[in-house]
């Protein structure tokens, strides 16, 4: 019943947005190339789900991508938050490093990287990925291993505890949150850096193969359609963290549905 509560507000906010987005091109009569209705993107979908512009395969390889991304990503800001928490003379040459990669456009990255890679390989796209998930994984990883309570720090001392049992025991579990907060970013930046990696060059059997395909040849019912694939992947990769979220720290304020202090 609470979960009921909690989202039907926004089930019903969303069921009138379609109705009112299907009533207003219908009685406006707008053209299907600049915006065509919910039912006609719903045909698109189907209609396209196997064969036409196989959006269903192309979907398969475009998570693929995001999802190597979204490791590889990962893996590399976590090391990197750990190094530079275990040695704060690294700062000053790791955090403008990538503060760098962080501040490279996308689309200026993209056929760079299709160059290095290959522009059929789906490790391009999934470096792509890789440069837009680090920087929110490791600023948000570095944060929970360094901002710890100086109180935690001074008793895990007074046991003689060494390093490795207070990041153990100490800073590992005040970074998870931090963590999970930035992987939840991660997973949709993810599936941004493959998308935009695919439409400079690739396999066609990909979304933003997809995208540019049908936009080209005016189907914008199918583009829509593409990117709703998009977008209902990028919240089933989020869901997929909240769940993490509440096996791995149940005790954490924000997952008891609590007010931190």
């Amino acid at each position: 019943m609470d979960a009921l509560r909690r989202y039907l507000p926004a089930a019903l906010i969303l069921i009138g947005v379609l109705v009112a987005w299907e009533v207003l091109v219908q009685v406006s009569e707008v053209q299907g190339f600049i915006l065509p209705a919910p039912s006609a993107i719903w045909a698109a979908l189907a209609e396209n789900w196997t064969e036409g512009y196989a959006i269903l395969p192309a979907a398969r390889v475009t998570l693929f991508e995001a999802m190597g991304g979204l490791i590889l990503g990962t893996v590399l800001g976590v090391i990197t938050a750990f190094v530079v928490s275990r040695f704060p003379a690294s700062r000053d040459t790791v955090l403008p490093l990538a503060i760098a990669i962080n501040a490279i456009p996308i689309i200026a990255f993209a056929p760079v990287a299709n160059n290095w890679f290959g522009i059929l390989s789906p490790l391009s796209k999934m470096a792509i990925a890789a440069a837009l998930v680090y920087f929110p994984i490791m600023i948000n990883v570095l944060r929970g291993l360094t901002q710890v309570e100086v109180s935690a720090l001074e008793l895990m001392r007074s046991y003689a505890a060494g390093p490795a049992a207070v990041t153990r025991q100490v800073r590992v579990p005040n970074a998870l949150p931090f963590f999970l907060t930035g992987l939840k970013v991660a997973t949709t930046l993810s599936l941004i850096g493959a998308v935009v990696g695919e439409y400079f060059g690739g396999l066609s059997a990909t979304l933003g193969r997809v995208v540019v395909a049908a936009a080209s040849e005016l189907r914008f019912d199918v583009t829509w359609a593409a990117i709703l694939i998009v977008s209902l992947g990028g919240i089933a990769l989020y869901l997929v963290v909240v769940v993490l979220e509440r096996l791995l720290i149940p005790w954490h304020p924000s997952v008891r549905g609590e007010r931190p202090a």
